[in-house]
């Protein structure tokens, strides 16, 4: 895990071997990444701060604890607008994974690369589902986390090791039908959708107009009518089957 006090490559050209995804789209990638920290813990957020700013082709635009602050900070528009997001899970107030969803809203050029202690199968599967690029380990060497971010700002999609077994296995288990038709009325289709991009119900209340009960009193019926006992649930379902596109 980075901290301050990590031991940091010398600033040079040199990130570690390139992946041939990386490589191959070096082209595209500008003269130097940048990159927005949103880490809660003022000593992995300052390491990584440190690493990006001492190495050669990066910079580090902003660092914020949390994703309130982030989302009030970052500006798209901006002369120095970050090209990927480095995002924990684990924050005080809104998530990670909640804020996902937000932060495409905000930048929807930006990839968000997830970096996280979270190696449990709902946590992956909720932050893909949400949109996020790319999801890391905490161990990941700093080599390797340079390399990545190069990657996924190429458009590809670095996954720790132990994170792509976990992802192959979970599609493993996917046998989606040809059709299933769950009777869901369009406001219902509206609001699954909704959640699939990673909202929560205030947010999701916020797209539609309405109020957060009234959204409830919807997720009710869109609970039933698919079988299910949860959001992550419903989430899963509407992917698997087709449900939302």
């Amino acid at each position: 895990m980075l901290s301050a006090k990590a031991k940091i490559p010398k600033k040079a050209t040199q990130t570690g071997q390139m992946s041939s995804t990386a490589s191959t789209n070096n082209a595209s990638l500008p003269d130097s990444i940048k990159v927005a920290i949103i880490e809660d813990q003022r000593t992995i957020r300052e390491g990584l701060a440190a690493l990006i700013d001492g190495t050669d082709g990066f910079r580090c635009t902003g660092s914020y604890g949390t994703m309130e602050e982030a989302l009030k900070k970052i500006d798209q528009k901006a002369e120095d607008a970050p090209d990927v997001a480095l995002l924990d899970i684990g924050l005080p107030g809104m998530s990670g994974i909640e804020g996902i969803g937000l932060l495409r809203k905000l930048c929807p050029a930006m990839p968000v690369l997830m970096l996280t202690v979270y190696d449990d199968d709902d946590r992956i599967f909720k932050a893909i589902c949400a949109g996020a690029r790319g999801y890391l380990l905490k161990k990941t060497p700093p080599a390797r986390l340079l390399e990545s971010l190069r990657e996924v700002v190429g458009g590809g999609a670095p996954m720790s090791p132990e994170i792509a077994r976990r992802v192959l296995e979970l599609f493993r288990q996917f046998h989606p039908p040809g059709h299933v038709d769950y009777q869901l009325t369009p406001h219902e289709l509206r609001l699954l959708k909704l959640l699939v991009e990673g909202h929560n119900y205030k947010t999701a209340a916020k797209e539609v107009g309405a109020s957060v009960n009234t959204v409830s009193f919807h997720m009710k019926s869109i609970y039933e009518k698919l079988e299910v006992h949860s959001k992550s649930e419903a989430v899963a379902k509407a992917l698997r089957d087709h449900i939302v596109i």
